[in-house]
């Protein structure tokens, strides 16, 4: 029994300090702070001081257990992480199959713009520009919408950064279109629609992101009453924790407006 007891917390430790790893690694490398990764390491935190304490804190639970106040408060807090694993669970098969969500061909493409340095696209930008290109190269006939504005510490404007890869990498610059005032994904996609509608371009349009980003854009262009498919851009790992974390917030607030 012992032995069991201390593979767990032992289990529960190294789950936490993985999870530590990878959600700190964004914040060391490139200072990337958001609520993702301020959850996340909350969370992992959390787990690893339960694991070094776990015979104290039980004891307090069970402590707590025998009086009714305790009772409930314990009642209730078990009751949200029961509600918060299945939410993120329902979440992350949202995403998985939003991502593998093909477009037709020759989709209208909307590039969803993401932080640029000065006038250098982050890596999240740089993926999604990949991707935009490799589409675009596998259907000749498809025009682009290069989405995003320009934030305080930009240079340019995100449109301007998406257009010049493009064309840097072979993309004629007659097939895309800029939309450069867009501060959100809602925006990026509803100021996209007006360039769709006043250009008589195809309504089916295939949004080019991050895969775990697809899900949350499709849910909003679907409002809008759009037809979409996704051209996922493959996060690096090191990122995919702390983007992944702040995403499921995203969604949820979506599902709440």
């Amino acid at each position: 029994m012992k032995i069991l007891r201390f593979m767990m917390r032992l289990i529960i430790f190294f789950a936490g300090a993985a999870g530590l790893t990878g959600l700190v690694m964004p914040l060391i490398k490139k200072r990337i702070l958001n609520i993702g990764n301020a959850a996340g390491l909350t969370v992992c935190i959390v787990l690893m001081l339960y694991a070094l304490f776990l015979p104290r804190v039980n004891r307090l639970i069970a402590k707590w257990w025998h009086c009714k106040v305790g009772k409930i408060i314990l009642s209730i807090a078990g009751f949200g992480v029961v509600v918060g694993v299945v939410l993120v669970i329902v979440m992350t098969v949202c995403m998985v199959k939003a991502a593998l969500a093909s477009p037709s061909q020759n989709a209208t493409v909307v590039v969803l713009g993401c932080r640029v340095y000065g006038e250098r696209p982050s890596l999240i930008l740089t993926e999604r520009m990949d991707a935009a290109v490799s589409y675009l190269n596998e259907n000749p006939e498809a025009v682009c919408i290069a989405s995003g504005g320009q934030g305080q510490d930009e240079n340019i404007s995100e449109a301007e950064c998406i257009n010049r890869y493009l064309v840097e990498n072979g993309i004629d610059p007659a097939r895309i279109y800029i939309e450069d005032q867009s501060t959100s994904t809602r925006e990026n996609l509803a100021f996209s629609y007006e360039i769709i509608k006043q250009n008589a371009l195809p309504k089916e349009i295939a949004i080019v992101t991050n895969e775990f980003h697809e899900y949350r854009a499709g849910v909003i262009a679907g409002k809008l009453g759009l037809s979409y498919g996704a051209v996922p851009a493959k996060t690096a790992l090191w990122l995919l924790p702390t983007y992944y974390a702040r995403e499921l917030f995203g969604v949820l607030y979506e599902w709440l407006i």
